[in-house]
């Protein structure tokens, strides 16, 4: 173990308050490793959740580890924080995978850490390693082959059922461990499915995601408070998971259904805890804005002393009360997301916001102290035209406008992220766009943004293309990231750091890419049609295949997305077996 590993590890500690500490003696060693940088993980509220109920559990032990790349780089290894102890030792290795891109890091985590990357290549003697997270849920083909198991699902629900058959026989042959794991409901055990495409091994379903139903059951904010995270000394408190609206590009609105709330006493309750720790909370969920009782909880929370921090705001819900907590939080910014320039083209996403809605929300946030506005876009959406992304200059400049009531300009910054298709979502089956469109497009449309005085970032479309092949791909895909480890470190969290770094990476992918003779193209290019087997087809988000389609037809259409009512229906499938009768025409 290298001394810059362990100093880095105990640096860490030193400055977070709520860490976990427990003897190994008569436990079970789990590492939760979050495959990013310490500063997103630690900002991760569902990493934290994880961390605290795996602790909470008398007989296991817990302990982080991250891919920090800074460290990685200078010739460290992958340690836990609380013991700084490798991978190796623990008996379980899970993973928390949050972006598709970190599937290169867990290749990197495992061989590091001296770990056989192919679960078929492990025995008793090593690890078991599992992971879980949202891409994962979606789709996790291309990095299946790591993994003795993958969590369909969220943790709270599959935790139950898999410690007790863990307790049992971790310490017995594995293959009797993973056949019992794979009889645990939400559990996926690639090694017991044949590779390729579609539903294999004759009429076996797939793998159910599973959920809570009660959110209040289970905990919901942060445990650790540091300095070092993307909320600095906050306590996050998760308001509702899934979201109700639909938009037909988003995970959260289809993978994560239904649509759930914690009750407001709950959430207070646990603000009171949090509160005596520091002053600040933050209010994460997909939608934090359409919670049901967000000015009650808003008023409640500032009437304790807290100052407020919002994950996501709806442009067509900021009431006095959201805008008031904002302003008195010490805030001078506000994050919007009209996800696209025209009205046309909101209307297809089912992001359903004209332009006068979003210049007026955006004038009542200037009337209540706000300086600085944050906008987020697509760029090569199914169905833009060249001319609907020069409105994004347009709107960007109303907007500009909007801020300075007038007078004169706010600032604004934006964000250009290239469309990536998810799987599990009504897009899954459209392509992206061609790299060479996309990138003269973007380039475009940051220029004019430029001329206007407008600041710009976002994700390369050479990056979002790679995002773009793991999204869709399937088991081939592991061969190529085992080939990118064996070729030295393809560090994706570097790929904004200029762009020698970006096409330094790039190259390598596509180098690995045609050694292991995978086209990238088959995966983003048109074509992909509903009647084929899909890579993801082993798991499935209980959205019935039929509701997405109809979904991307209604698209098609001109019309909105069916919302979830976050109650039992029959509609998707996720409640109840879908009725062909109730699926939207």
């Amino acid at each position: 173990m290298s001394w810059a590993s362990q100093a880095w590890a105990r640096r860490k500690l030193s400055r977070e308050r709520g860490v976990i500490y427990k003897d190994w003696g008569g436990r079970l060693p789990v590492a939760l490793v979050y495959p990013n940088a310490y500063r997103t993980g630690m900002s991760s509220l569902g990493l934290q959740i994880l961390y605290r109920l795996l602790n909470d559990e008398p007989d296991i032990v817990c302990e982080r580890c991250f891919w920090e790349p800074s460290l990685l780089k200078a010739g460290g290894e992958p340690i836990t924080l609380e013991g700084q102890r490798p991978l190796s030792d623990f008996a379980v290795v899970a993973f928390s995978v949050s972006f598709e891109l970190d599937y290169l890091h867990v290749v990197s985590a495992l061989r590091r850490a001296g770990i056989p990357l192919r679960s078929e290549d492990r025995d008793e003697r090593h690890p078991l390693v599992i992971g879980g997270g949202p891409c994962l849920t979606a789709n996790p083909e291309p990095v299946a082959p790591a993994f003795d198991a993958v969590a369909v699902g969220e943790g709270e629900a599959i935790l139950p059922r898999m410690l007790p058959v863990l307790r049992e026989k971790i310490d017995g042959p594995r293959a009797e461990l993973l056949t019992s794991l794979a009889e645990v409901p939400g559990l996926y055990v690639p090694n017991l499915w044949p590779e390729g495409h579609g539903i294999w091994g004759g009429s076996r379903p797939p793998v159910l995601r599973q959920y809570v139903r009660d959110l209040d059951s289970h905990p919901g904010s942060s445990s650790l408070l540091t300095q070092e995270t993307e909320f600095a000394q906050m306590l996050l408190l998760e308001v509702a998971r899934g979201c109700a609206r639909g938009c037909r590009f988003c995970l959260a609105g289809y993978c994560f259904r239904p649509m759930r709330e914690r009750s407001l006493s709950a959430l207070l309750d646990m603000a009171r805890d949090g509160l005596s720790l520091t002053d600040r909370v933050g209010l994460m969920g997909p939608a934090v804005s359409d919670y049901s009782r967000i000015d009650d909880l808003v008023c409640a929370l500032r009437s304790m002393g807290a100052k407020l921090s919002f994950a996501s705001l709806r442009l067509d819900r900021l009431t006095d009360d959201l805008l008031r907590a904002v302003v008195e939080s010490g805030t001078r910014t506000i994050t919007l997301a009209p996800e696209a320039g025209s009205e046309r083209l909101r209307g297809f996403l089912s992001k359903t916001i004209n332009d006068r809605e979003v210049l007026a929300a955006v004038e009542r946030a200037a009337q209540a102290g706000l300086r600085r506005v944050k906008l987020y876009y697509m760029l090569g959406l199914p169905t833009e035209s060249e001319q609907d992304a020069d409105e994004i200059v347009r709107l960007t400049s109303e907007v500009s406008r909007a801020l300075g009531g007038g007078k004169k300009r706010g600032e604004v910054l934006v964000t250009l992220s290239p469309f990536v298709p998810k799987a599990q979502t009504p897009f899954q089956w459209e392509p992206m766009l061609d790299l060479e469109t996309l990138t003269s497009r973007l380039r475009r449309v940051q220029s004019a943004l430029r001329l206007r005085g407008v600041a710009t970032d976002g994700e390369s479309p050479e990056w979002s293309a790679v995002q773009g092949v793991l999204a869709r791909g399937d088991r081939r895909l592991f061969s190529v990231l085992e080939r990118l480890s064996k070729l030295g470190e393809v560090d994706s969290a570097a790929r904004g750091r200029g762009a020698v770094a970006r096409s330094s990476g790039v190259k390598a992918w596509r180098e690995a890419l045609r050694e292991e003779g995978v086209e990238a193209n088959e995966y983003l290019r048109p074509g992909w049609t509903p009647e084929a087997p899909l890579p993801w087809d082993k798991v499935s988000s209980c959205v019935d295949k039929r509701f997405l389609q109809r979904e991307r037809e209604r698209a098609a259409a001109g019309l909105g997305a069916v919302p979830c009512p976050g109650s039992r229906c029959k509609v998707c499938g996720v409640c109840g077996e879908a009725e062909s009768s109730s699926l939207p025409n």
